[in-house]
């Protein structure tokens, strides 16, 4: 893929780093947003286009590709935003565009990509430790309606979102690929309980409870019992996003370090007149290029033809992205001393977002192992 960026790339990047500057002043980036400022955001993001990124023109979408999705990941991770990208545009529209039916995208896809509903997906589960096909929540036929029962746990965008894209298991074991449905449920829906809380990186997430919750047979969301490719390809989305994002937060959290270098004053001189403190700066720049490499990497990945592939690009990405991305951001700590340990300090939010991002939808270890089991598998 060749990701030199023409006219249009340029000018959608310009038009988020404006937004972003704009939206998320340097001392409130990183702390969880209110009901009211998360509203807010969701409707800047609307007004850029963002949430219907992955949208076609015909439901009033831009239609575009994983390379527009890296630029504006980069730029939203700039600046810590946690809004509605990852989990409304990426995720959860995209999903209804590539598997609704026409009623069911006439119906959701104008209001998710003008901001006036938001969605998330509920695909993972207590103790499933990032397996997607790992599904104890049932979904049963009777008396004319389904009827699902059971848990999820650590839903992006979930506290707050209107419309909630349930996995449940309507055949097999346990553990198994097939036999998995998607159920789009509105928020209110009776028997529907979230447990709203935030995340180490800022974010805010839902726990979901489900007991005897109701849905009808045009709550269903793609084919009845083949819903894991979809899930995986929205999560994998998800996966290339938190690795752009990852980028721009480190790139900011870089020169913010510097800064305090520059700044901060110790035996009559700048922190950064000390050679080995420049030279643990010279490693985060160097970690920089590499997850900047590695969210092309996974932007690449999710063209590709093959699953396998696109899952073993994006486990590698991911993988090295949760390992730089870690170790810089306990680097950036030491560096700023006591302070960086502080919630005042923003460039302790800097790296709890870098360390929560290594988190989400697989840590490096799941990651590496994933890589490996893709590889072996591999002809030849």
């Amino acid at each position: 893929m060749d990701f030199s960026l023409d006219d249009d790339h340029l000018a959608l990047r310009d038009a988020v780093q404006r937004w972003c500057e704009a939206e998320h002043p340097a001392q409130t980036r990183g702390l969880p947003p209110t009901p009211e400022r998360a509203a807010s955001l969701r409707a800047g993001l609307a007004g850029l286009g963002l949430l219907g990124l992955h949208v076609a023109p015909e439901h009033v979408g831009l239609g575009l590709g994983p390379v527009e999705a890296m630029l504006a990941a980069q730029e939203l991770g700039r600046v810590l935003d946690a809004g509605a990208f990852v989990p409304t545009a990426l995720m959860s529209a995209a999903l209804i565009a590539e598997a609704g039916s026409p009623a069911q995208r006439q119906r959701w896809l104008p209001a998710l990509v003008d901001g006036r509903l938001g969605a998330a997906l509920a695909c993972q589960e207590p103790g499933a430790r990032y397996a997607l096909q790992q599904v104890r929540c049932s979904a049963r036929w009777a008396d004319g309606a389904w009827r699902l029962d059971g848990r999820k746990a650590l839903v992006l965008g979930g506290d707050d979102a209107d419309l909630l894209l349930v996995v449940a298991r309507t055949a097999g074991a346990e553990d198994d690929a097939q036999g998995l449905t998607l159920f789009a449920l509105d928020a209110g829906t009776p028997g529907l309980q979230r447990q709203a809380h935030d995340t180490i990186d800022g974010r805010r997430a839902a726990a979901l409870v489900l007991d005897g919750v109701q849905a009808a047979e045009d709550c269903i969301v793609g084919p009845l019992g083949g819903a894991l490719p979809l899930v995986q390809r929205a999560v994998d989305r998800a996966e290339a996003a938190l690795c752009a994002e990852a980028a721009g937060a480190l790139d900011a959290l870089i020169q913010i370090t510097a800064e305090h270098l520059r700044t901060r004053r110790q035996f009559g001189a700048p922190l950064a007149k000390f050679q080995a403190l420049q030279h643990r700066v010279a490693d985060m720049a160097i970690a920089l290029e590499q997850v900047k490499s590695m969210a092309c990497a996974a932007a690449l990945a999710l063209q590709a033809d093959s699953a396998a592939e696109r899952q073993r690009l994006l486990s590698a990405a991911k993988a090295l992205t949760a390992q730089l991305a870690r170790r810089c951001a306990l680097d950036a700590i030491q560096l700023h001393g006591a302070m960086g340990m502080t919630d005042e300090c923003v460039a302790s939010r800097y790296a709890r977002r870098l360390i929560g991002i290594g988190q989400w939808f697989g840590d490096a270890s799941q990651h590496l192992q994933r890589f490996a089991a893709v590889q072996a598998a591999a002809p030849g």
